[in-house]
């Protein structure tokens, strides 16, 4: 399995709303928030505004999209 790279949260959301369908539905501090409605059920996406994410929030944010791993990384290829 590949290891996950270094990603901040600007090229998070990018891939997110650009690539899986995301949108930016709200800031609240300095997290972002991404929700997805189709298909069901609707997918939330809690994303700290960092310029480094760490590797354990990095893996529970590939949780809350519902991809695997390695989807997730096809998408910074």
């Amino acid at each position: 399995m590949a290891k996950l790279p270094r990603l901040s949260a600007d090229e998070i959301v990018k891939a997110l709303t650009k690539k899986q369908g995301f949108t930016v539905s709200r800031m609240s501090g300095s997290h972002i928030i991404l929700t997805k409605e189709n298909p069901p059920p609707k997918k939330t996406v809690v994303v700290p505004n960092y310029s480094e994410v760490a590797m354990g929030t990095l893996l529970s944010i590939i949780r809350q999209t519902g991809m695997t791993k390695e989807e997730f990384l096809k998408m910074f290829q």
